[in-house]
């Protein structure tokens, strides 16, 4: 009975993400917002707190942010096979529309509908990452170290083009110096209480 709910969940998390990849246009960031109505609201595999958890771990690993959530939450869910399944899921539908893309690439490119359909999609695409945001970001940490470390991170990225890849090692070493300090001072104040009493 376990092993046949079991092999259930890795059926329902490969159909799953195989939905997300079919249906979401504009890469990972896009696929956020869907990927958390899926997998948090609807199904309740896992919390919104493990998605964010889930989206740094994801950013801070080689490879593409939506196979990575994918691999993450499908392990997370039902093991080795759950991770497996889910990325085979969620990267199943690109391999496919690419592969067929690409024997009519010359043909497909000089359609002016793709180049009109592709407009609108930029605009859907928009939608969907502001939503992904605006959904996690009562998760993130709201002290003034995280929002100067945030606007930092956000004015470095788009008025300097400093490279992600700097601007994720920067707040993680800024972040284990802040919380190494915090929990320092915690200890202090509370040996103090403590020498006082």
């Amino acid at each position: 009975m376990q092993a046949h709910s079991k092999r259930h969940k890795i059926l329902l998390l490969f159909l799953t993400f195989l939905k997300i990849g079919a249906f979401t246009f504009g890469g990972g960031y896009a696929m956020i917002a869907l990927m958390q109505r899926e997998v948090v609201e609807k199904r309740h595999w896992i919390t919104d707190e493990d998605i964010m958890d889930i989206i740094t771990i994801a950013e801070s690993t080689p490879g593409v942010i939506a196979v990575n959530s994918a691999t993450f939450i499908g392990y997370k869910t039902a093991g080795f096979w759950g991770a497996f399944f889910a990325t085979l899921g969620v990267t199943l539908p690109s391999f496919v529309v690419i592969s067929v893309i690409s024997l009519f690439f010359v043909q497909f490119k000089s359609l002016k509908i793709v180049a009109y359909a592709f407009e609108g999609i930029r605009a859907g695409i928009a939608v969907l990452i502001v939503s992904a945001v605006i959904k996690l970001s009562k998760y993130c940490p709201k002290d003034l170290f995280s929002f100067l470390l945030a606007a930092l991170a956000f004015f470095a990225s788009a008025f300097f083009d400093v490279s992600s890849i700097y601007l994720l090692l920067t707040g993680m070493m800024c972040g284990i110096v802040y919380q190494v300090i915090k929990v320092r001072r915690t200890s202090t104040v509370s040996g103090k209480d403590g020498d006082g009493k």
